[in-house]
């Protein structure tokens, strides 16, 4: 008998406890996150009652793939453009909750006596909400066409990036064993660098390659590439001293602005939730029940901290950016938990081996407490609400109501706003692109070539030629592009007063400049002499070929914007759009395959009249359909965007999204599937045009995709040919297929075309 190595062994066994386990949570409509960290525990060393795992290591290692994965997932979903768009509600919100959650942690475990990386851990573990979990429980709650939940989505948003930062800080800070001082700012201004420049070269470079390629790119192809990249992306994270999970992460957001993100996202589901199940489950090996029992005060009090003193915070925050007292309670009592970054952050500190045994349990054990408390709090939130607006003084309502309604004023941006602004923006990213070429010619470049060639005073001088050939066009943007030439002209002859700070700026951007050659030159030549003839050569050079500078400049941005804005471009990302001056807002709802809309137009719905809904907007697979025309028909899967109140949404999303998952083994015969047809030779449907298939007269089934030659077309035009190979998706009723396609031996059918795969949508 060959020998099974360890590792499939306890594969075997971690998962299907998992997956057991995982049922039996589902069937009790509870997170399934909690089933893996339970299956952890069972078969982890600290419990008997099931075989125990005995390659401990390895799973661990399994674990931090699985890290990896979910950061990456993270960052798809992420975007720094999401960023932009949350609004400052959502960064009030969540920098002003992250921030007290910070302080109290750290307080609250001072004043249990623990040490102060413990206290300073505590408060990264207990600061950042669970976005699984809140997902999760606003779809199971039916809560997710709620206003209140976009701004939850914003704040989670910055949640997750704070704790991305967090997790650098804290390793730090570990290391160190110092709280304050330049190291701390000197390890704030690395990350701030790195997190720059790998966006910016990543933004022109990938995109630009993918869609080069886009071609040659299957769905095999698109997934191997992508999970290369964000393993190149941690490689190269770790070398310059940070986490893996920070690379992952940043080369998730940097695919997030690709026109693949959306099927990279998809392809990488099942892959993220392997890894992202053994990450979890390795969480619960981790978990001592005696130590877990010894600390249960401390536990208790941690929980008490976590869900008073998130619902507080979140409130008082959005409260603070302007949002009324309903909406942000609803919040608060929404985000009161903490998840998987805790765990992340928990696992941070046992692996660099500077928290206590104890913290981990603990951690792991709040977050199951608050896990349960979720949906509770959720569903108490309107009624907190109405007792308190209830109770509360009339003078206290009409301040909130006063400050509410002045926050929501827009603020002109005025001249010398806009000119700050894209100061800041050319001074900042110039000077990073100037400094990354830089360090990677000196210290990566050059020392390979040293292997190969002495160094000598020409070599060094062709070094630093071909840095200065690549850094040219952001000095001179650095120099002499000027952004809002209105605003800045506006300033210039209507104020007499601005005309010195303005000149101030000018020459600031030359100093900047003339220190950035310097750092540029001093990295190649020693001597002064050197420094002083290279540095006159560069600026002749700056002057001379300028025009050519400025073209060559002006081709780099316009292909990083393209690349920027490739999803919009192409339809397939969203357009940013105004909140409503009314309680009327978006929200975006998927169209059941049970549902009853399904093969209606949307005239024949009449969805305004009857429910008050606008349609503004339906994605199906990777089309975009924006202000949909009456006559459009909606399919199965559909991807709506709706305009109307809460209540007018709750109504609508039961005749829209119906769930068939409790009732899907009972109730099969109604179940919409979705079969693929193989065409071969000899089938009489080759040749004929979809329309004259006739199959949807004969089996009442429509052909929704074709796929030809690789390619796949969605909705298929009825004129369009069936040929040899192709490959049909039918979706229809599952019996009327299935007698078709196999029918039994005494029946007409046709011997060539056969069925290939089925899948129940």
């Amino acid at each position: 008998m060959a020998h099974v190595p360890q590792l499939i062994v306890d594969l075997s066994l971690i998962l299907t406890i998992a997956g057991i386990i995982t049922l039996i949570f589902k069937k009790l409509k509870q997170p399934v996150v909690l089933g893996y960290i339970l299956a952890g525990l069972l078969v982890g060393p600290n419990i008997s009652l099931f075989p125990t795992i005995s390659d401990i290591k390895t799973i661990e290692i399994w674990a931090e793939i699985g890290v990896i994965f979910l950061l990456f997932n993270l960052g798809l979903e992420f975007s720094f453009k999401k960023l932009v768009k949350v609004g400052s509600t959502a960064a009030i919100t969540g920098l002003f909750e992250v921030t007290m959650m910070l302080v109290v942690g750290f307080t609250t475990g001072q004043l249990l006596g623990w040490t102060k990386i413990d206290s300073l851990f505590l408060g990264g573990i207990i600061a950042i909400s669970s976005t699984t979990i809140i997902f999760r429980a606003f779809d199971e709650l039916g809560l997710k066409t709620q206003q209140f939940t976009r701004m939850v989505f914003g704040v989670l948003i910055i949640e997750d990036l704070t704790a991305v930062l967090l997790m650098v800080l804290l390793s730090t800070l570990s290391i160190s064993q110092q709280f304050a001082g330049m190291e701390l700012i000197q390890s704030i201004l690395k990350l701030f660098f790195f997190l720059t420049f790998w966006f910016l070269g990543g933004i022109f470079i990938f995109p630009t390659l993918l869609r080069r390629y886009r071609n040659l790119m299957n769905d095999e192809s698109v997934l191997i590439t992508s999970i290369a990249l964000c393993f190149g992306m941690v490689l190269l994270v770790t070398q310059a001293g940070f986490s893996a999970a920070l690379g992952a992460f940043i080369m998730g957001s940097i695919l997030a602005e690709t026109t693949h993100a959306e099927k990279i996202e998809h392809l990488l589901k099942s892959v993220k939730d392997l890894f992202g199940a053994i990450f979890f489950i390795s969480v619960g090996m981790l978990i001592n029940p005696n130590l877990l029992m010894e600390y249960a005060l401390p536990t208790a009090i941690l929980v008490f901290v976590v869900i008073f003193g998130k619902i507080l915070f979140v409130t008082i925050g959005a409260m603070i950016s302007g949002q009324p007292l309903k909406t942000s309670m609803q919040a608060g009592m929404s985000l009161s938990q903490i998840g998987e970054f805790s765990f992340i952050i928990a696992t941070l500190g046992l692996s660099l081996n500077v928290t206590s045994d104890f913290l981990y349990p603990i951690a792991v054990g709040v977050s199951v407490i608050t896990t349960f408390t979720t949906p509770y709090l959720m569903r108490a939130a309107e009624p907190c609400y109405e007792w308190l607006n209830v109770n509360m003084p009339d003078r206290w309502k009409a301040y909130l109501n006063r400050y509410s309604s002045g926050t929501e004023k827009i603020i002109q941006s005025t001249h010398w706003n806009l000119v700050m602004r894209s100061y800041a923006q050319n001074v900042v990213i110039n000077t990073v692109v100037v400094i990354g070429i830089t360090l990677i010619c000196s210290r990566q470049l050059a020392p390979q070539i040293y292997k190969r060639i002495l160094p000598t005073n020409m070599t060094d001088a062709a070094l630093a030629a071909i840095t200065f050939m690549l850094t040219a066009p952001f000095l001179w943007a650095l120099v002499f592009k000027r952004n809002n030439r209105k605003a800045y002209s506006a300033l210039w002859l209507n104020r007499r007063f601005s005309r010195g700070p303005l000149i101030l700026l000018e020459l600031s951007r030359v100093f900047i400049a003339i220190i950035l050659m310097g750092f540029l030159l001093s990295s190649f030549f020693a001597t002064p002499t050197a420094l002083l003839v290279a540095g006159v050569v560069m600026t002749l050079a700056i002057i001379i070929f300028y025009k050519r500078l400025q073209n060559f400049y002006v081709k780099i941005e316009e292909r990083f914007m393209q690349n920027l804005n490739a999803r919009e471009l192409e339809g397939s990302g969203k357009s940013k759009r105004l909140l409503l001056p009314w309680d009327a807002h978006f929200a975006f709802l998927e169209v059941s395959a049970d549902s009853h809309f399904i093969g209606k137009s949307l005239q024949e719905l009449k969805i305004r009249e009857k429910f008050g809904i606008n349609v503004v907007l339906i994605e199906r697979g990777s089309k975009t359909i924006r202000l949909p025309k009456p006559t459009e028909v909606l399919y199965p899967c559909d991807r709506i965007e709706v305009i109307g109140t809460d209540a007018q949404l709750e109504e609508f999303k039961g005749h829209i999204e119906i769930n068939t998952i409790d009732h899907m083994f009972l109730n099969t015969d109604d179940l919409i599937v979705l079969e693929k047809i193989e065409i071969l030779a000899d089938s009489p449907l080759k040749g004929k045009s979809i329309r004259n298939s006739k199959i949807r007269e004969m089996i009442h089934c429509m052909i929704v995709g074709l796929e030809r030659n690789g390619e796949r077309i969605l909705n298929p035009d009825s004129n369009m040919i069936i040929e040899q190979q192709d490959l049909l998706w039918i979706a229809g009723d599952k019996n009327l297929i299935r007698a078709f396609f196999n029918p039994k031996p005494k029946a007409a059918h046709h011997p060539d075309i056969e069925e290939t795969s089925s899948s129940a949508l």
